[in-house]
């Protein structure tokens, strides 16, 4: 039986609660350059930004990413970011038992200076914080998560990933890592095909769910 070794966790909708805010900000900029795609923020859920700016800002909206990212860091800058509920009581409790802690997230550098300075312990919480600039290719190339095992020396199958978008769930998948699905962003009908179990948040969770998973 593998042993479970080292958890892995996304950043938005995983750790923070933050997907709300993040498709209030995209509707309005949606609306002001695609109007004639309603609802496009929901669409677009889960992709990196540069995925975003390549499928819908490109060509003579090309121009417009320098001041949309302008626009994105200020905003981001002012968010709250509110832990998934349960969450620091699981790694409190992984940590107890010996298991590695990493974010890894698409999420850049800058971004994560705007985290830390509204929780300034949440570096502490874990053993690892790996940002976009840390990985050749994005989600779904499993290269985040296998840099993040590898930095800390653990096979694939000792690891789990936890995550709420199609692109990070096939992620894990592809790194040939346990998964853990958030229903934070994505359905659970949605989210269960790539993932080996589905929950809301934290409450409920506990090292021997995922010890669980390490039996099949």
């Amino acid at each position: 039986m593998n042993e479970l070794k080292a958890a892995f966790f996304d950043l938005d909708g995983v750790i923070f609660d933050t997907e709300p805010q993040y498709t209030v900000f995209w509707g309005g900029e949606c609306r002001r350059y695609h109007p004639e795609v309603p609802g496009l923020e929901h669409k677009i859920k889960g992709q990196t930004l540069d995925q975003i700016y390549g499928q819908w800002f490109a060509g003579p909206l090309t121009g417009e990413r320098e001041a949309i990212t302008r626009r994105l860091n200020e905003f981001e800058r002012q968010m709250d970011y509110n832990y998934v509920e349960g969450l620091p009581p699981l790694l409190a409790e992984l940590r107890r038992h010996g298991v590695r802690l990493a974010v890894v997230t698409s999420s850049n550098r800058a971004k994560m200076e705007a985290v830390c300075a509204k929780h300034p312990e949440f570096e502490g919480l874990f053993d690892a914080v790996l940002t976009s600039e840390d990985f050749a290719e994005s989600k779904p190339s499993p290269d985040c998560y296998l840099t993040a095992a590898a930095r800390f020396g653990c096979q694939p199958d000792s690891c789990v990933v936890f995550e709420d978008s199609l692109n990070g769930l096939r992620s894990g998948r592809a790194a040939k890592m346990r998964v853990v699905g958030l229903a934070t962003t994505l359905q659970v009908s949605v989210i269960q095909p790539l993932s080996d179990v589905q929950i809301a948040d934290y409450t409920d969770f506990r090292y021997e769910d995922l010890t669980e998973l390490f039996k099949k």
